[in-house]
């Protein structure tokens, strides 16, 4: 099985591998105010693991998507939280 990086165009492996570290630092994050660390990250980890030999370039871009839309949506609640002022419309 090739890896990420050679199974992928540079570029898009490199973007793929800061989204996931990012995520996991979010999930770290989120973890540690909820003390469920480890669930937390591991649910990240198996849904990156499982879409790991994804080749399909629309699917990819789809999960990229999603996972920056979580990550907006956690920073956007995160901020929020400190402020005390409302961003969204909701």
């Amino acid at each position: 099985m090739p890896s990420l990086q050679t199974a992928l165009p540079p570029e898009l492996a490199n973007n793929v591998i800061r989204l996931y570290r990012e995520c996991l630092r979010r999930a770290k994050y989120i973890g540690s105010k909820n003390y469920n660390t480890e669930l937390v990250v591991g649910m990240v980890r198996q849904q990156f693991r499982s879409h790991m030999h994804e080749t399909d370039p629309e699917k990819i871009q789809k999960l990229k998507d999603d996972a920056a839309r979580g990550l907006i949506n956690h920073i956007l609640y995160e901020s929020e939280r400190l402020s005390g002022r409302k961003f969204s419309k909701s």
